[in-house]
């Protein structure tokens, strides 16, 4: 049977029941628009729209609906709803087939509050795969929403940042990042070569969330540079600080996050007094000049315990540069 409006006040759709250890739901497609109007979010809301105003974020539900009117993208996931009493929500098993009253407050939403609201915002109609319980109690309810917004695990942002380079879906900043942390990964002089992780968090590696994070910041120093000569001015300036740091023996891990945005964090005011000194070549001896100083007054204790603070941390070095044994 197809999709009808049945002329009664009901919709009609097909779908298949699907059973999964004690409970039965309905798998389907629903025009978005249909969603729109059917479905709210808390059962104290008379108005469904309003009550996505409220509890929602529009700005990311406009998002969602910049997304389908675009035309160029897909949202497969389902959306989880219980079907409410006043619905009347039923299966016909011959024809595979459901049928609820088209009003406000047939549907509960359990996920997908923003897809909802996205598509009410969105111009275009679209059709939205649909996963339905029926006859849910409220205490039901509760956990099938707890469950699934507690055990479902998202995909962690080192790997969304590596596959966006695959996509082709990085802006500007993203790239030249992106670029440069390939380069500290690849290229045989990096004095990181080894210790980054593309993909996902890894002990004793700088993800590039971490990457991202300290040199973000910075990169506006550069101005329109490549990334090649980025890269090169600060395999030089990092070569220096791990260089200087290990002939001191003084115990900094490079490769953990705090430390290495602490490092990045005073980049600015080194490569200053590097250009005072030699000029704008910044290379690995002329950063190893002001850095070996600014150490020399950087005490065992002070970097021992990284704690969890990058301007504590960078400050024990902006320290070191304020003595008057560097001039």
């Amino acid at each position: 049977m197809a999709d009808e409006n049945t002329g009664d006040g009901f919709l009609s759709y097909t779908a298949s029941l699907i059973t999964q250890g004690n409970h039965r739901f309905y798998s389907l497609t629903i025009p978005s628009d249909v969603l729109a109007r059917t479905c709210f979010v808390v059962d104290r809301d008379e108005d469904p729209i309003a009550g996505f105003q409220r509890l929602l974020d529009k700005d990311r539900a406009q998002q969602i609906a910049d997304y389908i009117d675009a035309g160029f993208g897909t949202i497969p996931t389902s959306v989880v709803l219980s079907g409410q009493s006043i619905s009347e929500f039923t299966y016909d098993r011959r024809k595979r087939t459901v049928r609820f009253r088209d009003i406000p407050k047939s549907f509960l939403v359990l996920d997908g509050q923003h897809r909802i609201y996205g598509f009410h915002l969105a111009k275009s109609e679209l059709r939205v795969p649909v996963v339905v319980y029926n006859e849910l109690s409220r205490v039901d309810e509760s956990r099938l929403f707890i469950d699934i917004n507690t055990k479902q695990k998202p995909v962690p942002n080192e790997l969304l940042l590596d596959i966006r380079k695959l996509a082709e879906y990085r802006n500007d900043v993203e790239t030249r990042l992106g670029d440069i942390f390939d380069l500290f990964a690849t290229e045989p002089s990096s004095p990181l070569l080894g210790s980054m992780s593309p993909s996902k968090r890894k002990k004793d590696h700088i993800s590039r969330v971490t990457f991202n994070a300290a040199v973000n910041p910075i990169l506006g120093l550069f101005g329109e540079a490549s990334p090649s000569e980025i890269y090169r001015v600060m395999a030089a300036y990092l070569t220096a600080v791990m260089g200087h740091a290990a002939e001191k023996k003084l115990e900094m891990d490079a490769t953990q996050p705090i430390v290495f945005r602490a490092i990045l964090s005073i980049f600015p005011e080194i490569a200053q007094r590097v250009r005072d000194r030699f000029g704008t070549r910044y290379l690995a001896d002329d950063f190893a000049e002001i850095v070996s100083d600014m150490l020399k007054n950087v005490k065992h204790s002070s970097v021992k315990n990284v704690g969890n603070s990058v301007s504590a941390y960078a400050k024990v070095f902006t320290d070191g540069l304020k003595t008057k044994s560097i001039f």
